[in-house]
């Protein structure tokens, strides 16, 4: 569901530069990513691909550059209006990041208790809803240690989809699932993009979901410390002029060889 080159993009990354003190994780990093689109961040590991997502839901702040959200300044905008921004995104870490202590529906009702003047049963109707949604209806009562890690991705997943996000950022989603639970997963994320309206972002190095889900990506290098290629998954393992990244995306099988 690739969106049109011409239009404004939901998201654009300018001269992105992630540090730690005097340590450079990467540096002028640029790409845009088209409303409605499936966007993969990818790369070794240690490369900076959960820093880069950190940075753009404003865990951390940039050393250098902008992130834009409809062509609307995130990094330089005051703390209330990128607050405001900030509940626009729904996220999901990869551990799920649930609350050990509550029930799913306790679990998913957290932003709809915070931000949202809705009353308890109003609530516990769209919690319901939100639960149903991911596969998870009549599960409201379980606690996370409960249920399996597949669960609690999608109970995750529900209380990220809370507040109906029109941009959703996922840590690593297949991380630790089965091939059969992350091709779920992943079908899962392609029916929530298009009831949503979403645009996704992604950070993965699973080959089988990258090549299942994403409309487009960026690779990051971890040797030259910047973002090196971008585009259609498939395109890139055929296609890139770099070498590295073919092998990222074929896992050493030999697919056109060159410089």
């Amino acid at each position: 569901m690739a969106s049109s080159e011409t239009a404004e993009p939901r998201i654009a990354v300018d001269g992105l530069t992630m540090a730690f003190g005097g340590f450079v994780v990467q540096r002028d990093i640029g790409f845009k990513v088209p409303a409605g689109d499936i966007f993969v961040i990818m790369g070794a590991s240690g490369c900076g691909k959960s820093t880069l997502l950190k940075h753009m839901i404003g865990l951390i702040e940039p050393a250098a550059g902008d992130i834009l959200y409809d062509g609307k300044s995130f990094t330089g905008a005051p703390p209330g209006e990128r607050a405001v921004m900030s509940r626009r995104f729904g996220v999901l870490f990869q551990s799920g990041a649930l609350w050990s202590s509550m029930t799913l529906a306790e679990n998913v009702s957290v932003p709809l208790s915070q931000y949202t003047d809705l009353k308890p049963a109003e609530i516990a109707e769209l919690v319901s809803l939100k639960l149903a949604l991911v596969g998870l209806g009549g599960f409201e009562d379980f606690y996370p240690s409960e249920i399996s890690g597949g669960m609690r991705k999608r109970a995750g997943l529900a209380r990220a989809i809370a507040l109906d996000p029109d941009i959703l950022f996922f840590d690593e989603p297949s991380a630790g699932l089965d091939p059969l639970s992350s091709r779920r997963l992943d079908d899962l994320i392609l029916e929530l993009r298009d009831s949503l309206g979403a645009t996704v972002v992604i950070v993965s190095h699973e080959l089988a979901s990258i090549f299942a889900i994403a409309d487009n990506s960026v690779f990051l290098d971890a040797e030259s410390r910047t973002a090196i290629d971008g585009g259609d998954p498939k395109e890139l393992r055929d296609h890139s002029p770099h070498a590295g990244v073919r092998d990222f995306l074929s896992r050493g099988e030999g697919r056109n060889p060159g410089p």
